[in-house]
């Protein structure tokens, strides 16, 4: 789904939430675990790589109810990484600059996929 952004050029959210997972991951990679720390990470991954795959699966709805339900499972996996990104902000305090970034993109993403929930869901009820 691509839109306009402030600028006039094109906006890419599945390149956006791609972007997002590439950099989660390298960020996942570069912290040192033990085995209590490893567990909120692998939840962090999951919960972050799985915003763009369920937009993926959203753009390929079969139909809006379907898309509508994919967007809102992204929305909810924005909201469990911004859980999953503070739990790893208090086990990596020194990382803070770094989650602080991941942290606001995806609020950022998280308010988009609201966004997109209501006009989708306004739009179905004025047709």
């Amino acid at each position: 789904m691509d839109q306009e952004n402030n600028k006039g050029k094109k906006y890419d959210l599945a390149e956006r939430t791609s972007v997002f997972s590439e950099n989660l991951i390298e960020f996942c990679r570069s912290l040192e675990t033990n085995r209590i720390d490893q567990t909120i990470i692998v939840q962090l991954v999951r919960s972050g790589t799985s915003i763009g795959a369920n937009y993926m699966e959203a753009t390929n709805g079969s139909s809006k109810k379907d898309f509508i339900n994919k967007i809102n499972i992204c929305k909810k996996e924005s909201q469990e990484t911004k859980y999953w990104l503070r739990l790893v902000l208090k086990l990596c305090p020194d990382k803070k600059q770094k989650i602080n970034i991941l942290s606001t993109e995806v609020y950022e993403l998280l308010l988009i996929f609201q966004k997109i929930i209501s006009s989708s869901k306004r739009d179905k009820i004025e047709n």
